[in-house]
């Protein structure tokens, strides 16, 4: 070994021995919420620096002995009592032993998280889909000792599994209560995906995580771009049967619905069967001029409207033979389509008069 390795070995022991002199949070731990010192081992006037935004704690056999609060602070059981408590008789009193940590007091945001919720029951459909959510969190700690006791305990000390175990209480606190708002309110879940509930299931699962976290002394602040999604496949079915219920619910049954459509199809057929013929009714209305076509249709509109205004002023028995002397319903959706086969009604026009129609089947 040379002269200058041995100039350095010795400037190496130096530095370590001045390091141990000055205990402090490292600088690539800034951004962790809870730091631990790696040595147990600290020298009696020793100086501690706590910075402004964190405490500092001492532990003995899993009991927080004492904590120092911002500053720096000469390690002496002068200065600080409890320092007493953690000296090491056998060293002369030139030696304190404990675990130390640095527990951060601040925000912090954006912390990710997501994942599966399970099956949720839509109550517009009653089919259950699988629901994922994701986002992200703020969170701060509100009580250190609380913190550090608790992790302690679940033997969690150490920066990523404090945050592993938080991530999962977030995540079981907005299953249960997503699961329990769907059923209480009986909010559709395409609402839901939609975001048109995210304020208020943010409010209720903050609101829950105090229930879970306030002994650990850690408190969510916000939630941002809390999403809740289900599968582009699962959307499609929804929506579907959504829509085939919502129609259903105005043709005053599922069985009337289908009728309804049934006979459209039908007359939709037949329109179609004239024009090749050359003397279906499509045809027929396909010669008219425009003008005329476009008369028949207000015509139609016109007499539907005022079939309804009698019906609503006359006496059940007077309304019930009245719709008898008329079209029947279904014979106005057949013309219906037969008017829009000719095209002589827009798509706007004959889906608002198809909506009136089948309101009164």
């Amino acid at each position: 070994m040379g002269i200058f390795d041995s100039i350095k070995n010795v400037a190496s022991s130096a530095a370590a021995e001045a390091k141990r002199n000055f205990i402090a949070r490292a600088d690539d731990a800034k951004d962790q919420i809870i730091y631990k010192y790696p040595e147990r081992n600290v020298r009696a006037f020793t100086q501690l620096t706590v910075q402004a935004d964190e405490m500092c704690l001492f532990v003995k056999d899993g009991v927080v002995v004492g904590k120092l609060g911002p500053g720096r602070h000469n390690l002496e059981s002068n200065n600080i009592p409890f320092l007493s408590k953690l000296l090491e008789k056998v060293t002369g009193g030139d030696l304190f032993i404990a675990e130390i940590y640095f527990v951060s007091t601040r925000e912090f945001t954006q912390i990710k998280f997501g994942g599966p919720i399970g099956d949720a029951r839509d109550p517009e459909t009653g089919l259950a889909i699988g629901t994922m959510v994701y986002g992200d969190f703020a969170q701060r700690v509100v009580d250190p000792e609380k913190l550090l006791v608790g992790m302690v305990g679940l033997q969690k000390t150490s920066n990523e599994s404090f945050v592993g175990w938080f991530k999962s209480q977030v995540m079981k606190v907005i299953k249960d209560r997503i699961a329990e708002l769907l059923v209480k309110k009986k909010w559709p879940l395409l609402d839901v995906t939609s975001g048109a509930y995210t304020e208020e299931i943010e409010e209720e699962v903050i609101a829950g995580m105090d229930k879970h976290t306030q002994n650990y002394g850690v408190k969510i602040t916000s939630f941002g771009n809390f999403t809740i999604s289900i599968k582009p496949e699962d959307e499609a079915t929804l929506k579907k049967l959504s829509k085939d219920v919502a129609y259903s619910r105005l043709a005053g049954g599922f069985q009337q619905y289908a009728q309804g459509q049934a006979m459209l199809g039908a007359a939709e057929g037949m329109a179609k069967g004239g024009g090749e013929g050359g003397g279906g009714a499509g045809n027929a209305l396909g010669g008219m001029g425009m003008g005329m076509g476009f008369g028949m249709a207000q015509m139609f509109m016109n007499q539907n409207q005022a079939n309804q205004q009698q019906a609503v002023q006359q006496q059940a028995p007077a309304a019930a033979a009245a719709a008898s002397a008329g079209p029947s319903v279904m014979d106005r959706l057949k013309q219906l389509n037969e008017l829009k086969g000719a095209g002589l009604l827009t798509d706007d026009e004959f889906n608002a008069k198809k909506a009136e129609l089948m309101k009164l089947l």
